[in-house]
């Protein structure tokens, strides 16, 4: 996993819509895997202000927290098509779901097979869970997990809990697998603040094992690690 250090978030968002528009450029019907989190929101507010040509990207969801509608202004669907879709004019047509509701099993299926007739993911945006996780590919996760139903871990509930409210937190979701993650053509790791250094530092520091889903990247022919100052802590100094 290639490392490009910036400065600081507003660099970071950049530097990750600079890779965003390359891969549109050079496949203008490109599939984007997006994540929402708060790291890439920068990333896709930069490529708003930005001219290039959105009209054929297509965009598939990343992960949905089970039974949340995307008329809750919490799901994540929701969330991705305002700060991405919307701004950059990407309909439903093009937007690839990951159902939340029905069967876990035929939802999940019916995605990764929409996934793969439109040609696999050309550019995975990913952030870095504070347990390591991708999506919510929780630890334990295999290299080879596929798109599936898990059960959230207290960290990330009490990493989501501030997205919440007084509203019960939902404890199930639906996450694109390791496997789609580890097909997608290139992969952007995005991680910003101090709050993630600790478990920066033990996922470039790992061996790929499935207590550190994040680590499998290092396998990845293709995987660019983007973090600030921040979230590298000592090794920014190096």
């Amino acid at each position: 996993m290639e490392l490009h250090a910036v400065g600081d978030p507003a660099e970071l968002a950049r530097s990750a819509a600079d890779a965003v528009a390359e891969a549109v450029q050079a496949r203008p019907d490109a599939v984007l895997l997006a994540a929402t989190g708060n790291t890439p929101m920068g990333c896709y507010a930069e490529l708003a202000r930005r001219r290039f040509d959105s009209s054929r990207l297509r965009v598939a969801q990343l992960d949905e927290y089970t039974g949340v509608p995307e008329s809750d202004a919490r799901s994540l669907y929701g969330w991705m098509r305002r700060s991405l879709c919307e701004p950059l004019g990407i309909g439903e047509e093009r937007i690839i779901r990951l159902r939340p509701d029905g069967d876990p099993v035929l939802a999940c299926r019916s995605y990764d097979a929409t996934v793969a007739a439109a040609g696999g993911i050309d550019l995975a945006i990913l952030g870095l869970g504070p347990n390591g996780h991708l999506g919510f590919n929780e630890p334990p996760t295999d290299a080879h997990a596929p798109t599936r139903e898990v059960a959230l871990t207290e960290a990330s509930l009490e990493s989501n809990s501030h997205y919440w409210g007084d509203a019960p937190i939902p404890e199930r979701a639906r996450t694109a697998g390791m496997t789609l993650i580890s097909g997608a053509r290139r992969v952007l790791l995005l991680v910003s603040g101090a709050h993630k250094a600790d478990i920066l530092r033990r996922v470039m520091d790992a061996q790929p094992n499935r207590w550190l889903p994040a680590s499998w990247l290092h396998l990845h022919p293709d995987a660019l690690l983007i973090a600030d100052r921040a979230a590298l802590g000592d090794r920014a100094r190096r």
